[in-house]
């Protein structure tokens, strides 16, 4: 670990910062019952990945296969644009629904996929803003899908105040999966759809875990998981947030009782990569989470590898929870642990 916060805001948050992550997934769960390409996806039992951590046992949320996409992801900003589908819709007309809008954003990757596929089924536009660091399969993924990939900036930072003045310009709908003072009604809605995977992991497990490990980019997967964590399971399991430490955005942001923005390298830990956090997920987390850690390049390589060893292939962004864990994350030996590959394997 290269950094490690014990959170001063547990039970409390930061009064603040609203609104707060939503908790309820019976909403997601019944638009997207409607949908032909959901299904569950497995939670699996890793003995050999419990054995190299030296805890109990390791229950594994894999979301590699989510709806074809690849990605928690596909429940975030998918599901934003179904709502506005089911509020427009006319004689059973989904694919028209939404004809004339345009969606754009700013992505490392899986958050641009998710817009593209929802845009596209209710037959909107997308055009995504990605930065120089962003892996040439995700331009080709997004093209392909009928986006619109337009490059731009050498930071996700700089990519996302490009989609804000294209929205402003253009008279476009912004779907950002992070949110700020003024920004929050479509992001609070991406976070919700990511409840879904949160509410078939408690049905898929067959006892409370004592430690939850997430990893976080803007936060938005980690603030959705621990508000229905603790809308289930109470105070019990000990919530444990891992970052970069190339992008210490919530550590720092919690240390500073504040929204902060942080300056970096660029992290291999791409889709993690975010200097500023999203104002919904950092209130949540500060009411929510125990534990801040970051990790290093080194750490998450080594830990991706170890992952792969045991057939969770994955990227350094989708298993960095897992490799801190792996790196030297002290926990009990009777520790049942909770944790989330997040994407599969992604080809430069």
């Amino acid at each position: 670990m290269r950094d490690m916060l014990v959170n001063p805001h547990r039970g409390k948050g930061l009064p603040e910062l609203s609104p707060l992550p939503l908790s309820d997934a019976s909403a997601v769960a019944r638009l997207l019952g409607m949908c032909p390409a959901h299904a569950q996806t497995p939670l699996r039992d890793v003995p050999e990945l419990a054995g190299l951590a030296g805890v109990a046992r390791i229950h594994v949320k894999d979301e590699r296969g989510r709806m074809g996409l690849g990605s928690f992801k596909a429940l975030g900003a998918a599901y934003a644009i179904a709502r506005q589908a089911a509020a427009a819709v006319r004689d059973d007309d989904w694919a028209s629904s939404l004809v004339g809008r345009v969606f754009v954003t700013a992505s490392a990757g899986n958050h641009g996929l998710s817009v593209a596929a929802g845009a596209r089924v209710f037959g909107a536009k997308a055009v995504i803003y990605l930065s120089e660091a962003v892996p040439e399969a995700f331009v080709a993924r997004l093209a392909a899908m009928g986006a619109q990939p337009v490059r731009e900036g050498a930071t996700y930072e700089a990519s996302m105040a490009a989609a804000e003045r294209a929205a402003a310009t253009n008279g476009w709908t912004l779907l950002s999966d992070s949110s700020w003072p003024g920004y929050t009604e479509l992001p609070l809605r991406v976070m919700e759809g990511y409840l879904q995977m949160a509410a078939e992991a408690v049905s898929q497990i067959d006892a409370p875990p004592t430690h939850i490990l997430l990893q976080a980019g803007v936060g938005g997967l980690a603030g959705a998981v621990a508000a229905h964590a603790r809308s289930v399971w109470g105070d019990d399991p000990t919530i444990i947030v891992v970052e970069p430490e190339a992008a210490p955005a919530l550590i720092e942001s919690i240390r500073a009782g504040r929204i902060v923005t942080t300056e970096g390298p660029v992290s291999d830990m791409g889709r993690l990569d975010c200097k500023t956090p999203s104002m919904i997920a950092l209130a949540g987390l500060a009411r929510d989470a125990d534990l801040f850690v970051t990790i290093s390049e080194e750490e998450a390589a080594s830990g991706i590898a170890k992952l792969a060893e045991v057939g969770l292939e994955t990227t350094p962004s989708g298993g960095a929870a897992l490799a801190a864990l792996l790196s030297g994350l002290d926990l009990d030996a009777d520790a049942r642990v909770l944790a989330i590959i997040s994407e599969g394997p992604v080809d430069a």
